[in-house]
């Protein structure tokens, strides 16, 4: 270990459990403000945890960090010719020993501890996903229903899915966690965030975390369609419960009890749908899975009766082992006297333990049963079954829409429990107006006042609710006495019994556009400046729309970096130079109208939601045309709300034209199945043709089988038969004719070093989804889309979408826009080529330069190298994204070759017409985040990593 600074030494040990690079940053500001004389090399070497050569340094966890060096029999390239990478990882196989995975037991906690339930308010702005409900105990967690945006959520608010006990000498090992997930309906509105937990938590500790999963047998399908991407098996612990895996079978009468121990007691009720036949009567024949609905009954054990010394005194009873027997609940033999002494005789009245009801109710079609079920007849205050039992329900948390829950028939039979405190947790149109995701919202904000052009997002947006949302609550009364509209983070205390009811201080203040851009200027008193001046790029863009630029028009000084460039690619490959006189505007830049094309990045984080980026996902807006999803990371729809408006949002998913999906990564593709089952409900009625889904073939393995659950009204194509030569080979000849993918000018052609990452050969051409994919490209105004095969992962691909070119108004032809998107990838051949001249090339650039022994061990890209793949290929505009978590507002980048490069943030929407303009903007949304280098971050991943 090399001598370190006493300052510093105290964060060496949390190498074991931080990324290294907000300790790098950290340091750098430590070293320079107490020890100026201290060299920014030497405070590298010291933290950065680079090892010397020939030492061998310990594997990394996953979603850790390490700069180590992949052994170099895992390496291909590096030599002359092509970019290293990690060939193990891009066969697939890479996994390594993973960790057992075994479910923990720990001592369960007394009835005396601190207990709640607590509304989690995922998808309450948005209305994209079912909130969910925490049941805390000291050392025990149970979620139900598991969302899209969920972990993203608990970032957020500091929510701990999972608390470590950190030994820095030895290993993490958890003492509490979520224990058990319920989910009230097996569908994407409840479940769309569990394929991501699940994984969040199998990379917690050395170990890894698993928790039970609960559902109605409809969960059956739900795993088995999320064990085509998880890797271990493991990881699910699912465990279904009631009728079996025919929709229609009946479902038990009397409650199903899952969990009972001295701490709580779950028990599930079955709701199934009744549907009016011909004859008027009711039936389920017309069942489907994912139909069934839960309600949940959480009974705590009774506090028993305060013990009373003075009467086992009476009894002869002395003080000792006997008083604690009889605090038991046991019998014990009087010290004095010939008789037994009952618990009844020495305590006061027992109090009956707290009841929480979770009901799900999602349609009207599941009232008749709801108010029908047996066991919730012990709990109603008018029932004989309540009188003998002494139980009552001190709160009910309602998750049924509005519709159903201000039906005159729902309310009254709320009036059946008495004087229960009713939270009502569904949908309401006043929740739309205040942003969940806090941090998220004050970043866009923040964005939108220094530039709105590429911000039009502000974080907030007007309530405009959809006709039948409005007409729903003018024909419905009004809530009952006892009920509550449920805020997010508002609490229901069961334990201690004296804090038993609501509790409203974890409920966040409210703040509006207005507060968050007061703040700013406060802080940054001279962003006052910046909205003007970026205003100006706009406004000579405009006025120099077909005249070459002047140095009497220039806005601002040339910046540094312009100057500056490299010839060859890091590995000294060389690469075609590009003369700056290359940069004029491109014919379909200079003749775009504002209608032509935009493309919104809807989430620019890696591997899982963070505070400030969401997952991959790209939204192509060729508005009358419709548009194209690019990677579809969980979240995505809660995305598309926030950019467009709930309305707007609809709309956009309705006019989707195709999907198209990099690779199985789960960070890239688990928001598919919510958006594909809007989309279906949003047309059920109209005319319209199964949407077109492009991506790898295990994927179509998880969209088959989680078609039993629900509707996704899609077509999937492979992306092995999207390749460039097939493609053009079909756009030019019948496609029903024969043909097969050629790969002999792909990276997959025989004799290359990619040959075996294609092992698997493709299905037999789909010629329906061929033509429907033909007709795709029609609507939407390209000439060609096609996969690129890029090196990150077996069967990993970028994309290519060129533009039918078009006729200007002086009878000119002018040649369509390309815009290409690399997925995930080291910086390959093969994208090169394919982004030759390419409008605007997206490129992840996951990691920072001084990373680069991680990016190719993990088969990404730095910055630098992203930027240099761009630079290589002539591309006009580069814009990265798929940005590290470890640096949660803006990435390190060096400075370098960014007169065409812009940084991707969320909900930044690119204008075909605003790419002259778009790299002068970098420098300054800079100014927002000055003194917030990963420094603010690093204190929050420590303490996820400790708590």
């Amino acid at each position: 270990m090399p001598q370190v600074l006493a300052p510093l030494r105290r964060l060496l040990p949390l190498s074991q459990t931080l990324s290294p690079t907000p300790l790098l940053h950290l340091s750098r500001r430590l070293l320079t403000s107490s020890f100026p004389s201290f060299g920014r090399a030497a405070s590298l070497r010291a933290l950065a945890y680079r090892g010397q050569p020939g030492r061998r340094h310990q594997q990394p966890r996953r979603g850790s960090s390490t700069l180590r060096k992949a052994p170099k029999e895992d390496m291909a390239g590096g030599g002359d010719k092509e970019v290293a990478f990690n060939r193990k990882r891009a066969e697939g196989n890479d996994g390594g020993k993973r960790g057992s995975m075994e479910l923990k037991t720990r001592k369960l906690n007394p009835v005396n501890t601190t207990c709640y339930v607590q509304i989690l308010g995922t998808g309450m702005d948005t209305q994209d996903t079912s909130p969910s409900i925490l049941l805390f105990f000291d050392k025990q967690r149970f979620i139900f229903n598991a969302g899209e945006g969920l972990q993203r959520f608990c970032t957020e608010h500091k929510i701990k899915l999972s608390k470590l006990n950190v030994n820095f000498l030895t290993k993490q090992s958890p003492t509490s966690q979520i224990d058990h997930i319920f989910l009230t309906r097996v569908c994407s509105e409840t479940a769309g965030g569990l394929p991501g937990l699940v994984l969040t938590l199998a990379g917690i500790g050395d170990e890894g975390m698993s928790v039970n999963i609960w559902g109605p047998s409809d969960l059956d399908f739900l795993a088995g369609a999320m064990r085509s991407f998880i890797p271990n098996r493991a990881m699910l612990n699912t465990h279904s419960f009631g009728a079996g895996r025919n929709a229609s079978s009946s479902q038990p009468k009397d409650s199903v009890i899952i969990l009972d121990d001295e701490v709580v007691r779950i028990s599930a009720m079955f709701v199934k749908p009744k549907y009016h036949n011909g004859a008027g009567s009711l039936n389920d024949i017309d069942l489907k899975p994912g139909d069934t609905a839960i309600v949940y009954a959480c009974e705590l054990p009774e506090i028993k009766g305060k013990f009373d010394p003075a009467k086992a005194a009476a009894l002869g009873l002395k003080p000792g082992p006997k008083y604690r027997e009889l605090q038991l609940g046991n019998s014990v033999q009087s010290d004095q006297f010939d008789e037994m002494v009952h618990p009844s005789d020495v305590l006061g009245p027992s109090i009956p333990g707290p009841t929480v009801l979770l009901v799900d109710c999602p349609t009207q079609h599941h009232m008749p049963e709801l108010f029908s079920l047996q066991p919730l007849s012990c709990f109603y205050e008018d029932s004989l079954d309540q009188i003998d039992s002494g139980k009552k329900v001190n709160c009910i948390i309602h998750l049924g829409p509005s519709s159903v829950t201000k039906a005159v028939d729902y309310q009254n039979w709320m009036k059946r429990f008495g004087a229960t405190q009713h939270i009502m947790a569904g949908h309401e149109i006043k929740n739309m107006e205040i942003p969940i995701l806090k941090g998220s919202a004050r970043i866009s904000s923040r964005l939108n006042f220094v530039c709105p052009q590429l911000f039009p997002s502000s974080g907030f947006w007007s309530v405009k609710p959809a006709n039948d949302v409005m007409e729903n609550d003018k024909s419905t009364s009004s809530e009952p006495c006892g009920s509550v509209s449920a805020q997010n983070l508002l609490k229901f205390h069961l334990r201690p019994y004296a804090q038993l009811g609501l509790d409203s201080a974890s409920i966040p203040s409210l703040f509006t556009y207005k507060d968050i851009v007061e703040e700013l200027v406060s802080e940054i008193p001279e962003v006052r400046e910046v909205p003007e001046q970026v205003c100006k790029f706009w406004q000579n863009n405009a006025n120099d729309k077909n005249v070459p630029p002047t140095g009497s028009r220039m806005l601002m000084v040339e910046e540094p970096w312009i100057s500056q460039k490299s010839d060859k690619l890091d590995d000294g490959t060389p690469f075609q130079n590009h003369p700056r006189d290359n940069q004029e505007i491109p014919c379909c830049v200079e003749d775009a109208t504002r209608e032509d094309m935009e493309i919104t990045f809807l989430g620019t984080g890696s591997s899982q939601p963070s505070k400030y980026r969401n997952v991959s996902s790209i939204y192509i807006n060729m508005f009358a045309q419709g548009g194209i999803l690019l990677d579809c990371g969980e979240g995505t729809l809660g995305q598309l709300k926030r950019r467009f408006g709930v309305n707007g949002a609809d709309e956009a998913v309705k006019n989707l034209r195709c999907i198209w999906i990099s690779h199985i990564h789960a960070d890239h593709h688990t928001g598919l199945a919510r958006v594909l089952a809007l989309r279906s409900k949003l047309l059920k009625g109209m005319p319209h043709k199964p949407l077109l889904v492009i991506g790898p073939r295990p994927l179509e393995r998880f969209l088959n089988a989680y078609s039993t659950l629900e509707d996704l009204d899609m077509q999937f194509l492979d992306c092995r038969h999207t390749l460039k030569p097939t493609v053009e080979a079909f756009l030019s000849e019948d496609v029903s004719g024969p043909a097969t993918p050629q790969l002999e000018n792909t990276m997959f052609a025989p004799g290359s070093r990619m040959e075996n990452y294609n092992r698997k050969p493709a299905s037999p051409r789909d010629t329906t989804a061929l033509a429907n994919f033909k007709e795709v490209l029609q609507e939407s105004g390209l000439e060609i889309l096609y996969s690129v095969p890029v090196v990150h992962c077996p069967q990993a691909f970028g994309v290519v979408l060129r533009a039918m070119e078009k006729v200007n108004s002086a009878g000119k032809v002018i040649p369509g826009w390309k815009v290409v998107y690399s997925g995930d990838t080291r910086p390959c051949p093969a994208l090169i080529d394919a982004s030759r001249d390419a409008t605007v090339l997206i490129h992840e650039a996951t990691f920072e330069d001084s990373m680069k022994d991680e990016a190719i061990a993990r088969n990404h890209s730095t910055t630098k190298e992203a930027i240099e793949v761009g630079t290589s290929a002539g591309a006009y505009r580069i814009i990265l994204t798929h940005f590290s978590q470890r640096y949660p507002k803006i990435p390190v980048i060096d400075e370098v070759d960014m007169e065409k490069t812009c940084i991707a943030f969320d909900l930044m929407s690119v204008n075909l017409a605003d790419l002259p303009v778009l790299p002068k903007v970098l420098p300054h949304l800079k100014v927002l985040f000055k003194d917030e280098l990963v420094v603010e971050e690093a204190d929050e991943i420590q303490e996820a990593a400790m708590y």
